[in-house]
C-alpha cells in the first residue's frame, strides 16, 4: 500500500504549528493558527506505518472537520511504554488534527481471549488502571472518550449483534482464524469457540462505533482489512480507513514487540527510575547498527516526537555534548561510530524517566490510583 514520504512527515513535525504537539510540562508554545489541510493530513499520516488508503484519508480530512477514530485495548495486565507513551503521542497528534478518538476498552473481548483468567472483575479493574495512567502521562482528553465494550454492547444490543451476526455469515472460518494475530495468537494455536467468534466482534465495533478511521498496531491490520472487505460484501462505499501504527520491539535482540509477560522485554509505565536504567543498560544496542536496534527504536517513535529532540551528555574527550534535532543526524553519528551506545543508553534512560515521572508521581500522591496499581499488579498475567 501507499504511504506517506518522510518529507512529509519530518515537514509536518518541524512546522511552527506542530510546536505545540511536544509534550514536555517544561514547554509552552504560543498559540498558532488553524492548521491547513496539508497540516492536518500530514500529522495524522505520520501516526502510522501503513496507510489504507492515503487517498481516502485525505478525503475524509477535507470532507469532515472532526472525523472519528477507533481505537481499543485488551485490559490485561501492567502498561508498557508502548501502549502508555506511544499510544498518547498518537492520540495527542490525532486530536490536535480535530478527530474526536473513541478508546475502546474491550472487556468483553478480554475475557474472551481468557486475560485475567476471564475474571471480568479483574480486567475491569486493569482497565480503570490503565485509563489512571493515559491520565497522568499527558493524553489530551479534550476529543477523547472512554467506552467500555460491555457497557456500550448491552445498552445497544439491538444494533450491535446482529452486525456481528452478518459478519460471521458472510465470512468463512479460515478467513476468520487468519485474524487471530490480533489476539496474540496464530493461525496454528488451539483456540477456543470465543477466539473464533473474537475477530467478528472486534470488525463490528469498527461500525457499531461509526469510525471513519481505525488507529491501531500492525498487530490488528488483519481485523481492519476484515471490515474493508466488509464493505465490499454489503456494498457500501465509504470504508474505515486504516492507520496501522509501528510495533515498538522488546529491549532484547530479536524480540518483535514488548510482552507484558516478560519483564525483561518492556519498561512499565510504573518503573522506578533505577529500573529504568537497569533495563536500559542491558538492552541490545549492537555498535554502528541501526536495524533492529531497539534503543534508537525509541528515540525514533518515543524520544523525538515527546521532545522534539535528543539529548546526550558526555565528556570532551568523548565528543562532548550534542543535541540531536532529527533521527537522520542521529544515525548518521552512531553509523559512523561517532556516536556510542555507552552515549545513547544513559540519554535514552534520562528521557524515559522524564516521561515516566509524572505517572510515578500521581501513583504515589493518589490514594486511588496507589491501590489500583497494588491490585493489578499483584493479579497474574494469563495468555
Amino acid at each position: 500500500m501507499a504511504e506517506g514520504t518522510d518529507e512529509q512527515i519530518s515537514a509536518v513535525e518541524s512546522s511552527p504549528n506542530m510546536a505545540s504537539l511536544c509534550l514536555d510540562s517544561s514547554f509552552s508554545a504560543p498559540a498558532t493558527a488553524p492548521l491547513t489541510l496539508e497540516e492536518k493530513y500530514a500529522l495524522v499520516r505520520s501516526v502510522a506505518e501503513e496507510c489504507i488508503q492515503e487517498d481516502e484519508l485525505r478525503n475524509l480530512l477535507e470532507k469532515k472537520q472532526n472525523p472519528i477514530c477507533y481505537d481499543g485495548f485488551e485490559p490485561s495486565g501492567r502498561m508498557h511504554i508502548a501502549q502508555g507513551v506511544l499510544k498518547t503521542i498518537n492520540v495527542n497528534k490525532l486530536t490536535s488534527a480535530g478527530c474526536t478518538v473513541k478508546i475502546w476498552i474491550a472487556d468483553w473481548f478480554a475475557q474472551l481471549n481468557n486475560k485475567m483468567g476471564g475474571d471480568l472483575k479483574k480486567i475491569q479493574t486493569v482497565g480503570r488502571y490503565l485509563i489512571e495512567i493515559w491520565k497522568a502521562v499527558g493524553m489530551n482528553l479534550d476529543r477523547v472518550e472512554f467506552l467500555w465494550s460491555s457497557d456500550e454492547i448491552n445498552s445497544r444490543a439491538h444494533e450491535y449483534w446482529p452486525l456481528v451476526m452478518d459478519i460471521a455469515r458472510r465470512n468463512t472460518l479460515p478467513r476468520i482464524i487468519r485474524c487471530s494475530q490480533i489476539m496474540g495468537r496464530s493461525e496454528q494455536d488451539e483456540l477456543t469457540a470465543a477466539q473464533i467468534f473474537y475477530p467478528c466482534m472486534q470488525c463490528a465495533d469498527i461500525f457499531f462505533l461509526k469510525a471513519d478511521i481505525c488507529q491501531l498496531g500492525m498487530d490488528q491490520r488483519k481485523v481492519n482489512v476484515l471490515a474493508r472487505e466488509y464493505c465490499d460484501d454489503i456494498k457500501r462505499k465509504n470504508k474505515p480507513i486504516i492507520l496501522s501504527h509501528h510495533m515498538l520491539p522488546g529491549l532484547q535482540q530479536g524480540q518483535e514487540k514488548m510482552s507484558k509477560s516478560d519483564p525483561s522485554s518492556s519498561i512499565f509505565m510504573e518503573d522506578e527510575e533505577a529500573e529504568v536504567n537497569l533495563k536500559i543498560k542491558k538492552a541490545y544496542c549492537p555498535p554502528k547498527i541501526v536495524e533492529g536496534n531497539p534503543c534508537l527504536e525509541y528515540i525514533k517513535y518515543i524520544i523525538f516526537p515527546w521532545f522534539g529532540k535528543f539529548e546526550v551528555t558526555r565528556n570532551t574527550e568523548n565528543g562532548g555534548d550534542k543535541t540531536f534535532n532529527n533521527m537522520d543526524e542521529l544515525i548518521a553519528d552512531y553509523e559512523s561510530g561517532a556516536l556510542h551506545p555507552a552515549d545513547v543508553k544513559p540519554a535514552l534512560a534520562k528521557s524515559i524517566n522524564h516521561i515516566l515521572q509524572p505517572v510515578r508521581d500521581h501513583f504515589k500522591n493518589n490514594s486511588g490510583a496507589r491501590e489500583l496499581f497494588r491490585t493489578v499488579k499483584n493479579y497474574r498475567v494469563t495468555r
